[in-house]
């Protein structure tokens, strides 16, 4: 296992003494950074390991990457764990990719549910569910950036035929041999994100050394297949997988640990939306989890997280906004 650098996150804007940007963040800086147990100033390091820590990640699907992005999440499943049956007709669907579109920069549409505990979908099935909804989103005149949420080749292909803009692979390429490669060809961003198993026994899975540096190394090997079978890294974007085979401890642990994937050297996605930990810590049911939900977000933005992955596009981004300017600084304007 490799010993990875932890840059030590802290307000850009306030700070004092020498201060790099975050992976290009407007709001988060850091001026030190934890290796191997030993704090070390920013200032000191050596300039790869600087650049790889502070410059700025390329654009996905055209957004800058320099605060953070809010992707909206839309199951058009029966069975996900928060808002199964909700959207699986058409219309609903539309209706509620249109009122996120409001708020979020990224639409994420998933076909499977990949829930603790959950079965496969047959591929088949799981296009009919996606695809004619991807179509009819852009039938409606929505330009925004979507992304396919699926692990099966055949179904991203199907997404970027019906106009998705980017794949988000809760295995990492790992479940078919063909996503990998059919990125490459398709010339489309890609989540890699951390699991382990499969969704009906990940959680059986759950069993680590040392959490945070497994799932590093873990994501820069998913990262070197990535490149291997073609795909640029301006094009990759890894996930820590929070709650994807991980306990209550180990999910804590990535998020206090989050900065360190930084050193991956590309953008990082973070979802941890109404998932188990926040409601057993918050003590409430999947429908009562919108605090928890937007504080971790918050925490994850102050490590410098590029890609928010939410149900509740609207209240995160009114937070977001609330927590950049109280960073950044605010103008009134007079109709602010």
């Amino acid at each position: 296992m490799n010993v990875t650098p932890r840059p030590w996150p802290g307000a850009l804007r306030h700070a004092s003494g020498q201060v790099l940007p975050l992976a290009g963040s407007a709001h988060v800086g850091f001026d030190r950074v934890l290796t191997g147990g030993q704090m070390a100033a920013a200032g000191e390091l050596a300039p790869d390991l600087r650049d790889l820590l502070s410059t700025e990640r390329p654009p996905v699907c055209g957004l800058t990457l320099r605060t953070p992005r809010i992707m909206g999440i839309l199951n058009v499943t029966p069975d996900s764990f928060s808002d199964g049956g909700k959207y699986l007709a058409g219309e609903a669907a539309v209706a509620r990719a249109v009122a996120m579109a409001e708020d979020a920069d990224i639409l994420d549409i998933g076909g499977e549910s990949t829930r603790p505990g959950a079965d496969e979908v047959p591929e088949a099935e799981e296009v009919a569910r996606v695809a004619p909804v991807i179509a009819a989103i852009r039938a409606a005149g929505m330009a925004i950036p979507i992304s396919v949420d699926t692990r099966k080749a055949a179904v991203a292909e199907a997404a970027l035929d019906a106009g998705a803009d980017m794949i988000n692979d809760v295995t990492a390429g790992r479940f078919d041999a063909r996503m990998l490669p059919l990125a490459a060809r398709r010339g489309v961003p890609i989540c890699l994100m951390h699991s382990v198993a499969d969704p009906k026994t990940m959680q059986a899975h759950a069993s680590y050394d040392d959490v945070s540096t497994q799932v590093f190394d873990h994501l820069a090997e998913r990262i070197a297949a990535a490149l291997e079978a073609g795909i640029p890294k301006a094009h990759v974007i890894a996930d820590p997988g929070i709650g994807f085979g991980k306990t209550l401890q180990h999910n804590l642990t990535l998020i206090r640990e989050l900065s360190r994937y930084h050193a991956l050297g590309v953008p990082i996605l973070f979802g941890a939306s109404r998932k188990q930990f926040i409601g057993t810590i918050g003590h409430s049911d999947t429908d009562g989890r919108l605090g928890g939900s937007i504080a971790v977000a918050l925490v994850a933005a102050d490590q410098g997280a590029h890609i928010l992955r939410v149900h509740d596009t609207y209240e995160t981004r009114q937070a977001l906004r609330l927590h950049l300017a109280i960073h950044e600084g605010y103008e009134e304007t007079p109709d602010a």
